[in-house]
């Protein structure tokens, strides 16, 4: 089972989730800072403060990615580096340490594949309304413009935003992720700034000329009903609606889904902020989409009253595990075969696009055993299945040019901490030690073979 010659096997990270130094090189606060330092909102009190030090590993990284044949790296850029206060004047430093981190990408043979925004705005923004405001749009777009004007020259594929979903809705609907809001109107109004920041991001690079490949990420979730009610088919049309084509829609056909606008209107959520000409904007071409894919979203109705602080509380809909999945360490089903379901749900119902998976992967209880090796065959066998549903996408005629675990390294996650681990390479995060994992050695042969056998 092969795939095209080109294809870009890889792995992924994120600068809060790996880069620690949140003091150094001019570096400025985030809203993880903020939040992860706010007691009671990270499992443990953990912070990411330190997190994988990749900041001060990075050439030990580099070498690791290079021993696992690795022949791309998506890691993410933040914003705080560059913009301590989200605006402004550039922090030299902090162009400095992602130069080098594409300059030793590029050493090694490896693609560098570059995220602007992986949740960690800019503190200073958020004082000022972060995405909730058109500023933070037009800020990001400015940003945008330093990164590339700096890199474009040595990075060839540039992502604006990964998963505006849960930037919008964990962030500023359920108070689950920074900046930490409970109101649905809030995450109505991130999401909308999110894609015109992308969409003004896709402007300002256009307009530089090259031929650089131009995409963004979304997190995508096949939704399907629990049981066969009509009522369960409305609650997952609704999902499928806020968590799917509220970000498909505009950036494909240029408008937002009736039924989802229709649904907030009745609930007196003023949707004012779309203004002429946003749309246009925001459904600008692009070169390619991400897509972070990890389980369905099967759902039945509830009542709105009965589901505090769950996904798809304020849709009445409430998330199920099939009684017959198996779970990962996060308690998601393994289900690889959303990930065929979405990838030609793309091709068939928006566009023929060139698409990547740039997120996949799954959480274990992970252990250095006496031996001192970590065998992690939970994930082996998660990530084999993952790529034969990608490849059955492909032989459907689906233009799938890559594939990005999640993650290189295990990691700070975000509302789980350092409890749990979804990277390839073990970290021990008292001494930093890095023990590549049995997934590792596996997904090197992998690469080695461009095919699974």
């Amino acid at each position: 089972m092969n795939f095209p010659e080109n294809f870009l096997c890889g792995a992924a990270t994120a600068s809060y989730q790996v880069e620690g130094a949140v003091d150094e090189g001019g570096r400025g606060a985030s809203i993880w800072d903020t939040f992860s330092h706010t007691p009671g909102k990270i499992h443990h009190g953990d912070t990411g403060d330190i997190a994988c030090d990749q900041y001060h590993h990075l050439e030990e990284d580099l070498d690791l990615m290079s021993e696992l044949g690795l022949k791309a790296y998506r890691f993410s850029v933040a914003w705080p580096r560059i913009q301590p206060e989200g605006s402004g004047a550039t922090n030299q430093k902090g162009i400095d340490y992602y130069r080098r981190l594409v300059d030793g990408l590029r050493q090694r043979s490896i693609e560098p594949m570059l995220t602007l925004y992986h949740w960690d705005l800019p503190q200073a923004l958020e004082d000022r309304g972060g995405w909730t405001s058109r500023e933070t749009s037009e800020r990001f777009a400015e940003y945008t413009g330093i990164v590339y004007e700096a890199l474009s020259g040595e990075v060839g594929f540039w992502i604006t935003l990964n998963e505006p979903w849960v930037s919008a809705w964990m962030g500023y609907g359920l108070g689950l992720h920074a900046p930490g809001h409970k109101e649905s109107a809030k995450a109505l109004a991130a999401t909308h700034h999110l894609l015109l920041g992308h969409g003004l991001a896709m402007e300002r690079m256009r307009s530089a000329g090259d031929e650089n490949q131009l995409g963004v990420t979304l997190n995508l979730h096949p939704a399907r009903p629990s049981r066969d009610r009509e009522a369960d088919r409305e609650a997952a049309r609704r999902v499928d609606g806020q968590a799917n084509r509220l970000y498909l829609d505009p950036l494909f056909r240029g408008e937002y889904p009736e039924d989802i606008f229709s649904y907030y209107e009745e609930r007196d959520v003023d949707l004012s902020f779309v203004q002429d000409g946003d749309l246009e904007k925001i459904s600008a071409a692009f070169d390619f989409l991400g897509i972070n894919y990890y389980f369905r979203n099967t759902v039945r109705d509830a009542s709105e009253e009965d589901l505090p602080e769950m996904p798809f509380a304020d849709l009445g809909a409430r998330p199920v595990i099939p009684h017959d999945a198996e779970k990962t360490a996060m308690g998601w089903p393994v289900e690889p075969e959303g990930l065929t379901e979405i990838l030609v749900r793309i091709k068939e119902d928006y566009a023929d696009v060139p698409l990547y998976v740039t997120e996949n992967g799954r959480a274990v209880h992970d252990y250095i055993d006496p031996e001192g090796d970590v065998d992690d065959e939970e994930r082996v066998s998660y990530l084999d299945a993952h790529f034969r549903a990608a490849h059955d996408a492909m032989e459907q005629g689906v233009d799938l040019r890559g594939y990005m675990v999640w993650s290189f390294l295990d990691n700070f996650e975000w509302a789980e901490g350092y409890s749990k681990r979804f990277g390839l390479v073990f970290v021990e995060y008292g001494t930093q030690r890095r023990v590549p994992k049995m997934s590792a050695r596996w997904y090197s042969e992998v690469i080695r073979r461009n095919g699974l056998q």
